[in-house]
Order: structure tokens, then sequence, then C-alpha cells
């Protein structure tokens, strides 16, 4: 007999495996990040020399005096382009990674992304706005603020909407609440960039991401959020394992769902917001890290997110890396790149979640 498939049913218990995060998936993650920034920094229209980058990072360590041979040109692109890019594409590609994971296990949806509640199209409409009339009166900076903001308000309407609805008893009502506050905005956005044609290019240029304005004061701009997001994305790790067997039984067990539920959606909605920020959409960087380290880990959360903020990091340092050396010397927007892996990954998620309902 078959169940009606529904993208919202609960995982069963047994499909929930204690597991414990081990050391050879850790390794190989850091070798992944490590190998992918290290490509960051030395591929590019201007090669950099590996030695000569190496002794001059070794040189700005406290109490080392080297000398790189870098020319002062070089110097110049490893520490105001280079650096600021692969760190920043690091920051982004974990809050974003982390952020999915911690949507899925919220509400037990395999296809739960950051951008679940309203963050894209609120961010979306935010920079929309600044773009078309707040840089004449804040410069460039009112559209990472008001992307900011945007998304917040987006993903707050959200579950004003769904708890009004009885999100306590559902996470359908605030997941289809996220659907109609994201149509409302998209809508809103684009009556404005109807309105003011003239936007249009550097309105679609923010919205498929990009990092490579990236320099230092985004990367200060996104690290507290990202750093207060994640800690409270891993604090609750061990109890989106519970929630992962059904609000009836996580209560038995003591867990507050409804509270868990708003700390995680509220840390992780926050560091998406500030990714958005400063990088645009960067779509499919939470479906497909986290789902590819389940086939290789796991399915434990304890396992999945810190894994997911190590692999995020790299995931997106490379792609960003694509996006610099397919075109050369054009540069295609990381959004394209992220969209052209993501959107086959979806659609192979999507059906099997659909088969595994149904059987």
């Amino acid at each position: 007999m078959t169940a009606t498939a529904t993208p919202f049913a609960p995982a069963p218990a047994a499909r929930v495996t204690a597991s414990r995060l081990r050391w050879p998936h850790v390794a190989i993650g850091v070798v992944a990040l490590l190998g992918s920034a290290l490509a960051g920094i030395l591929v590019g229209v201007v090669d950099l020399a590996p030695t000569a980058v190496f002794r001059e990072l070794l040189g700005a360590l406290p109490g080392v005096d080297v000398t790189s041979g870098l020319s002062t040109r070089d110097q110049a692109i490893l520490w105001q382009i280079r650096l600021p890019r692969v760190v920043l594409g690091g920051l982004v590609g974990a809050t974003l990674a982390s952020a999915g994971a911690a949507y899925q296990g919220v509400f037990r949806n395999p296809l739960a992304d950051p951008y679940l509640l309203g963050a894209a199209a609120g961010a979306g409409l935010g920079a929309t706005l600044a773009i078309a009339y707040g840089r004449p009166l804040l410069g460039t900076a009112a559209i990472p603020l008001a992307a900011f903001v945007g998304a917040l308000g987006g993903v707050a309407l959200a579950y004003i909407l769904g708890y009004s609805a009885g999100t306590g008893r559902s996470t359908s009502a605030l997941i289809l609440a996220g659907v109609a506050v994201a149509s409302f905005l998209t809508a809103t956005q684009t009556y404005v960039m109807q309105k003011e044609s003239d936007t249009l290019r550097e309105v679609y240029s923010w919205i498929l991401g990009q990092l490579g304005t990236a320099g230092w004061s985004d990367v200060r701009r996104l690290l507290p959020y990202a750093v207060v997001s994640g800690a409270v994305i891993l604090l609750h790790r061990r109890l989106l394992d519970v929630l992962a067997v059904g609000e009836d039984e996580a209560g038995t067990l003591g867990v507050p769902a409804a509270r868990v539920r708003l700390l995680v959606v509220a840390a992780a909605s926050l560091g998406t917001a500030a990714a958005v920020s400063v990088s645009g959409l960067i779509g499919f960087v939470g479906i497909i890290v986290p789902h590819t380290i389940r086939l290789v880990s796991g399915a434990s959360y304890r396992v999945v997110l810190p894994l997911s903020m190590v692999f995020g990091g790299a995931f997106l340092i490379g792609a960003d890396l694509l996006a610099r050396v397919v075109a050369a010397p054009a540069e295609l927007p990381i959004g394209v790149i992220t969209a052209f892996f993501g959107a086959p990954f979806f659609a192979l998620v999507l059906r099997t979640s659909r088969r595994t309902v149904m059987t």
C-alpha cells in the first residue's frame, strides 16, 4: 500500500542514525577547504607563484621576518583582492550550508533551503529599493544594509503569518506562509524594477550573486553574524536529531519543539540574511552540501552540521574559482555556477524524497 506523497511528511525514526563525527571526514573536509582556498588565491588572470605566496603569508605572522619576492602589484592582488574574496566565499558557503541543514532538520523536509521563508525575496526587494532609490542618499553602503533588513523582514513576516495560522501544530503552516510572503515580495520587487528600468542590469547582477567586489569590510560585516548563527545551530544539533523523529515523540522526551524551532530558524535566518547582504543571492548551497554529506557520513545532525560548514566553505570557494576561470578574462556570476550544479541535484533529491515517502 502506498501513501500519498507529501513534502512535509516527517522522517521515520529508523532513518535517524546515531553517529559521531569521525576524524577522517573532518580531515577530508579541512583538506578540501585548504585546497580550494589555495587554488582561489593562486589562480586568476594574474598567476601568483605558490612559493612566493607562501612566503608572503608566512611573513605576515608575528615574529617572522621573511621576504616573499612578490612585487607591489602582486602583493596588492593577494591582500586586497584574492584573500578577502576567498575568506568571504568560505564564510558565505559555510553559513548557507549550515543554514540549509538546520532548515531541513527543523522542518523535516529534504528540500528546505536557507531561502525557504522569504529571505531571498526580502533581500531582493531591499537591494532593489536601495539601488533604485537609496544610493543617492547613502551610496553603495545602502545595498547590503537594505538587503539585510529585507531578508530579516521577509522571515519575520513569514513567521508571524505562519504562527497566526497554527505553526505550533504543523511546520507546513510556516512553509506555506513563507511561500506566500516570498510571492508578495517578489511581485513588489518586479513592480519596482519595471518602474525603474535603468536599474535592471545592476539588480540582476546582484540577484545572480557576486564575490568580485569582496573586500575586508565585507568579511568584517559578515563575520559576527556567521559566528553567532553557527554557534547557535551547532549547540542545537543533538536536539535536531530528536526533532527528526517527530514533534510528539520529541515532546515525550522533554524537548520543547516550538522553542527549538524558533531558535534554530532565527539563527539560520540571521546568518542567511547577513550572507545574502554581502554576496547577493547564491542558490542551492544549502541543498547540495548537506545532502552530499548525508550520503557519505550519515543523517545525524551531530555530523551533518559541522561538516556542512567545512564543506560548504570549500564548495563555494571552488564555485567562485570556476566563475572566474570558465569564461576568462570575463567572469560569470557565481549564482550561475551553483545553479548549474544545483538544479539537477535538486531534481535528484526531489525524486529520491518522493520515492522514499511513497514506499
